[in-house]
């Protein structure tokens, strides 16, 4: 698929297909995030920031189960 860069003030902007937007599930107003692995970038609605400290929640979370549970239980 093919996005148009176009000049949006003193910014250069992408123009997403309806498709692409549609199929990221984002609308106008909405934030992306580019990553950049060694062959390029990558466009997601996810940040992968956030995505990192959940996985560490969840470990976390797995290795300190049964205080998590006593805790809920007071």
């Amino acid at each position: 698929m093919r996005a148009t860069v176009t000049q949006i003030g003193n910014s250069t902007g992408v123009i997403l297909p309806r498709e692409v937007a549609a199929r990221l599930k984002v609308k106008k107003g909405d934030s992306l995030f580019l990553t950049e692995p060694p062959d390029g970038y990558i466009i997601t609605p996810y940040d992968p920031e956030f995505e990192e400290q959940m996985g560490a929640a969840r470990r976390g979370m797995e290795k300190y189960r049964n205080a998590l549970c006593e805790l809920t239980e007071k």
